[in-house]
């Protein structure tokens, strides 16, 4: 897993809109959520992917996007997301080229990780938990919530 302070990664991936994107793309001007997970549609995937949904609101008064990757194809993503109403952009990595950026390899499934990195390109949050999916959310939000809160009293 990527440090906290560390830059975070460029890459380049497909969107669920098949449209090509780079990591300088997602942020343009806002803090990202970037958060890996295994697999469209299955019970712990989808619970996070929800939960990022529900809270959207108070993510983007936070000034965060949300970008969820999986190996999923443009496809198999694009459906994921009209069937949950899925706010946010989910990119596809079928080669796992992002995943090796952001140190996201798992021996037998690949981790659940979330990383909130800021306008800046930072890391500013990592969180590592396969099994507690929708706390990913509330770990992103607080994290969301110190950066804004040591930018205000800068």
């Amino acid at each position: 897993m990527l440090k906290v302070g560390d830059t975070a990664p460029d890459f380049e991936g497909l969107t669920d809109e098949n449209k090509k994107v780079t990591l300088k793309d997602l942020i343009s001007g806002n803090n990202l959520v970037l958060y890996f997970y295994p697999k469209d549609e299955t019970p712990g995937c989808t619970a996070e992917a929800c939960s990022f949904r529900d809270e959207w609101d108070d993510l983007v008064k936070l000034e965060a996007k949300v970008v969820g990757v999986s190996s999923d194809s443009v496809e198999s993503h694009k459906k994921f997301k009209e069937n949950r109403k899925l706010p946010f952009t989910l990119v596809s990595d079928p080669d796992r080229k992002i995943r090796k950026l952001y140190d996201a390899m798992g021996m037998l499934l690949p981790p659940r990780i979330t990383y909130v990195i800021s306008k800046e390109g930072k890391i500013v949050h990592a969180y590592n938990s396969q099994m507690n999916a929708k706390n990913h959310v509330n770990e992103a939000k607080e994290a969301l919530k110190k950066l804004q809160s040591s930018k205000s009293q800068q």
